[in-house]
């Protein structure tokens, strides 16, 4: 049995962590900001439109967890990662300072 477990190669362990990093970080950052720039943009009252931001990131989550693991590359899952949380994060900020001028 130990002799199975040492066969993978260590490049392979690390990669396989990096995605798991990607989905479980990387997933949670893009559904909170999903959660928060729908509750800001949303026209309806702020109660509905937290509740809803808030039951769409478990959609958000779930496509970001199958998407780091259907990538080619643990690289490509960060970069899948990054852009759609920098693209939510300035579609918040920008509704935030909307908001707040």
């Amino acid at each position: 049995m130990k002799g199975k477990i040492s066969a993978l190669p260590v490049s392979y362990r690390l990669a396989v962590t990096s995605r798991v990093l990607a989905a479980v970080v990387g997933g949670y950052v893009v559904a909170a900001l999903a959660s928060v720039s729908l509750s800001l943009w949303l026209p309806m009252a702020r109660a509905e439109a937290v509740v809803t931001g808030m039951m769409t990131s478990f959609l958000a989550y779930l496509v970001a967890v199958l998407w780091c693991f259907a990538c080619r590359s643990a690289w490509q899952a960060w970069l899948g990662m990054l852009v759609p949380s920098l693209v939510l994060g300035a579609i918040s900020a920008l509704a935030y300072w909307m908001g707040h001028s």
